[in-house]
C-alpha cells in the first residue's frame, strides 16, 4: 500500500509571530512547491495567522498544537476548533506527551479532541507512546494500545483515514537515551495491527503513523525507510529551516509521492483528467521516477509505462486497451507545460 510521507514541525512554545514568519519564509522557499510528500507547520497559537498568511497559496499546510473539545465557553487560555478553521488550520496535534504529562489530560479527554476535530474538517495527529519506567517495566505495547483505542473511540470507518497517529517514545525526547530504529518499527507495525483489528486490513493501511521520537536528518534516512513509518512529528529540528528542509528531502528519497508512480500501481490519478484529446506528452524524464521508463509515446491514446516488474505493465496494457474500447482517451493534464 502507498501511503503518502508526512513531515509535521512541531514548534511547541518557540518563536514569536515575526520569527515564525521568518522560518516560515525559509521553509517555503526551499520546499514550498514540494507534493510528493505532505508538509505540515505547526507553530504557537499566537503565529498561526501571520505564518498562515506566509503558506497561502502553497504545498505547505498550518496545523495547531492543541484544541478544545467545546465549541466555546468560560475556557480561559483555550482555543477552539471553530477558531482554528477561521484561520485555515487543515491540522492539530492532540494527546501529545506534553499535555499528557504536564496538563494531566488523560485519553477520555484527548478523545473527544479527536472526535472535535474530525467533526470540525481538522485532521487530528493523535500522539502515543509510553514513558521511561512504562518502557523498562515492559508495559510499552500496553501503553500504545490503551491510547490507541482510547483515543480512537467513537471514529467511525468513514473517518479513520483522516487521522494521523504520531508514535512518541517519550523516554527517548531530550534524555540522551536513543530508541533505535528496530525498537521504532516494532512499535508502529503494533499500531498497524491495532487498527487492522479495530478497522480492518484495507483502511488500517491508509492510516498514516508518524515518528515523533526526536528524529534528525542524521536518523530520518534509516527510519523513513521502515515498512510502518510513514513520516515524522518534527520538535528541535523543525525549530531550524536548513534541518527542517533536509528531513523534508529524507522523506522524498524514502518514497516520494509523484503522481505519475500511482498508474503503476493500479491506482488513477488524483488529477482530474480533461475529456477527450490525447496523451501527447509524458512529464519531463528528470521528474521519473527510476522504476518506471517509457515504453513509446503514442501520437493517441493513454500513454503507456513499462517497469521492471512484468505484471504491472500487463496491467497497463490492458487498460490501454479498455480505455481505447470506451473512448476514453485523455490528453496529459496542464500539457502546455511540457511543451
Amino acid at each position: 500500500m502507498i501511503r503518502k510521507k508526512l513531515i509535521a514541525g512541531n514548534w511547541k512554545m518557540n518563536k514569536t509571530a515575526s520569527d515564525g514568519v521568518t522560518l516560515a519564509r525559509d521553509i517555503v522557499e526551499a520546499i514550498g512547491r514540494e507534493t510528493s510528500v505532505d508538509i505540515v507547520l505547526c507553530p504557537p497559537f499566537t503565529a498561526l495567522e501571520s505564518v498562515g498568511a506566509v503558506l497561502e497559496g502553497q504545498s505547505v499546510k498550518l496545523g495547531a498544537q492543541n484544541l478544545h473539545p467545546e465549541k466555546n465557553g468560560a475556557y480561559t487560555g483555550e482555543i477552539s476548533a471553530e477558531m482554528l478553521r477561521g484561520l485555515f488550520t487543515s491540522h492539530v496535534i492532540v494527546g501529545h506527551s506534553e499535555r499528557r504529562t504536564y496538563f494531566g489530560e488523560t485519553d477520555e479527554f484527548i478523545n473527544k479532541k479527536v472526535l472535535t476535530s474530525l467533526a470540525n474538517q481538522l485532521k487530528p495527529i493523535l500522539c502515543v507512546g509510553e514513558t521511561l519506567a512504562e518502557r523498562e517495566g515492559g508495559s510499552t505495547l500496553a501503553v500504545v494500545q490503551r491510547h490507541v483505542e482510547c483515543g480512537l473511540a467513537g471514529v467511525t470507518a468513514e473517518q479513520i483515514t483522516a487521522v494521523i497517529i504520531a508514535y512518541e517514545p517519550v523516554w527517548a525526547i531530550g534524555t540522551g537515551k536513543v530508541a533505535t530504529t528496530e525498537q521504532a518499527q516494532e512499535v508502529h507495525a503494533y499500531i498497524r495491527d491495532l487498527l487492522t483489528k479495530l478497522y480492518g486490513a484495507p483502511l488500517a493501511q491508509k492510516v498514516r503513523i508518524l515518528y515523533g521520537g526526536s528524529m534528525k536528518p542524521a536518523n530520518a534516512p534509516e527510519l523513513l525507510a521502515q515498512k510502518d513509518i510513514d513520516g515524522g512529528l518534527i520538535g528541535g529540528a523543525s525549530l531550524e529551516s536548513r534541518s527542517f528542509i533536509d528531513l523534508v528531502k529524507s522523506a522524498v528519497a524514502a518514497g516520494g509521492f509523484p503522481w505519475f508512480s500511482l498508474r503503476a500501481a493500479g491506482m488513477r490519478p488524483a488529477i482530474p483528467w480533461p475529456a477527450g484529446g490525447a496523451f501527447r506528452n509524458p512529464p519531463p524524464l528528470r521528474n521519473r521516477p527510476p522504476d518506471l521508463l517509457p515504453a513509446r509515446v503514442p501520437s493517441a491514446g493513454r500513454a503507456r509505462w513499462t517497469t521492471p516488474h512484468a505484471g504491472r505493465a500487463v496491467a497497463l496494457r490492458r487498460q490501454d486497451r479498455r480505455d481505447r474500447a470506451s473512448h476514453r482517451a485523455r490528453p496529459f493534464p496542464s500539457a502546455a507545460r511540457h511543451r
